[in-house]
């Protein structure tokens, strides 16, 4: 939705654009997990280590973990694109090492993360993992995302929901990127 607005000489002096966006419950959220974990049962790969693109993928590796009894490993990945920018995808800064206490990595890997967005961020991921020095005999990897936005150049092995645009999306856990550490206190305070 584009909207703009004019002063009375006809001049324009704001136009932002406003996305839409899918609002995700924690049921919703819980139900599209098993989803994706149901896909991945069906298709009959049997990975031997998940590993979450943090901080997206952390969530659901957690359910994948317990209900397919599998170890993790979280490899975060940051996205940087300037100040004032959050909204675009910069230059991907990826950690040192995979934090897991996998002892032997290598496998067959299932790639996890919330979403396919552009794609790039799984992408190089995977190039990632297959030069990361611990990580021995790498049998597959495979990837696993919650949701696929339309304009993402990248196809997932497992996607839960294919989505027909481009919405932001916002996850149940995301309400506390807007709360402050001094409202909790306010909040929990004895009385």
């Amino acid at each position: 939705i584009l909207f703009s607005f004019s002063n009375p000489k006809g001049e324009n002096k704001l136009t932002f654009f406003m996305t839409k966006k899918l609002i995700i419950d924690w049921k919703e959220y819980n139900l599209i997990v098993e989803k994706l974990a149901v896909q991945i049962h069906e298709s009959g790969y049997r990975p031997t280590m998940l590993i979450g693109i943090m901080r997206g993928g952390a969530p659901i590796i957690d359910v994948l973990s317990r209900v397919f009894k599998l170890k993790c490993a979280y490899l975060a990945v940051e996205s940087y694109s300037g100040e004032g920018t959050e909204d675009q995808q910069g230059e991907l800064v990826f950690s040192r090492e995979i934090s897991s206490t996998v002892q032997d990595m290598g496998g067959r890997l299932l790639l996890c993360d919330d979403l396919s967005d552009t794609g790039v961020t799984l992408q190089k991921s995977i190039n990632w993992l297959h030069n990361y020095p611990a990580i021995k005999n790498i049998e597959s990897i495979k990837t696993a995302v919650l949701w696929k936005k339309k304009d993402s150049t990248f196809e997932p092995d497992y996607c839960a929901q294919r989505l027909e645009s481009n919405p932001w999306i916002v996850q149940p856990f995301e309400n506390y990127e807007e709360v402050r550490i001094e409202e909790l206190v306010k909040k929990h305070e004895k009385k």
